[in-house]
């Protein structure tokens, strides 16, 4: 642990897992963890080796949000996000592998809106999620006012997008923000589990699934409709597509390549 704070990031066989790493500040973001995390991002992005990341955080907070004197203070740090990066909420170039998350305790904000960029949440039975910009004067930036309609429809997003309440894990369930709630203390051990079960199939089938909803939900139906013709040409034409015919036929696993 360091107390500037930072992002680390450590390989298990395909699963690239990226750390929040500054408890001492309840995992707040400073400009430059905000680069670093677009960074790792990045990697596990353009990586053939890597298929599946796992994002989690130190201590007991996955994170309270920004460190705001070093986004805005007097003193604010320059922010060196490189172009052609990912970007960590996903607005703009967004990370084709998928991505698995994993929060407890305090998930405020950007905290939400970086799981909400990801593609599947493992909560600890103690997290408290709270969107809660419009209560400091200002709106969310990073995805909320959008995410929050796709993952758990109008009613459920406005609720709490406009009460700007704190709400448990279970409500986080119940409402589709997340997808598991988990024993304090277990929620990466099982975003991890999650992540090899996602491995072990054919990354190019999980890859253009990911890309074919991302269509659907940026463009509409219509787009997405459109679209499947292009990655059926490159799932089928893949060697992984017939690695996975003869390995059925043969009745064994199935080992893919990502080609």
């Amino acid at each position: 642990m360091t107390t500037e704070g930072t992002i680390r990031t450590e390989t298990h066989g395909r699963i690239f897992r990226i750390i929040i790493d500054n408890p001492a500040k309840k995992n707040a973001f400073s400009p430059a963890m905000m680069e670093q995390l677009s960074e790792a991002l990045t990697e596990l992005h353009n990586n053939d080796a890597l298929w599946v990341g796992v994002i989690s955080a130190e201590g007991n907070d996955f994170t309270a949000g920004l460190d705001m004197p070093k986004f805005f203070g007097p003193n604010a740090e320059k922010r060196n996000l490189k172009e052609g990066n990912v970007d960590v909420f996903g607005l703009q170039k967004r990370c084709r592998k998928p991505i698995v998350t994993a929060v407890q305790g305090i998930v405020f904000t950007i905290g939400i809106e970086l799981m909400l960029a990801g593609d599947v949440v493992v909560a600890a039975g103690d997290s408290r999620f709270c969107q809660m910009e419009s209560k400091r004067g200002i709106a969310p930036f990073g995805g909320a006012h959008f995410r929050f309609l796709s993952r758990m429809g109008w009613g459920n997003a406005m609720y709490h997008l406009m009460l700007c309440d704190e709400f448990s894990a279970a409500r986080a369930r119940e409402i589709g923000l997340v997808q598991e709630v988990v024993p304090a203390g277990r929620q990466i051990e099982r975003a991890l589990e999650l992540a090899a079960v996602i491995a072990k199939n054919a990354p190019l089938g999980i890859q253009v699934t990911k890309e074919a909803a991302a269509k659907y939900i940026e463009h509409g139906e219509a787009a997405a409709i459109g679209y499947i013709p292009a990655i059926r040409d490159r799932v089928l034409h893949s060697a992984d597509a017939r690695e996975g015919i003869q390995s059925f036929i043969e009745r064994r696993a199935a080992v893919f390549q990502g080609k």
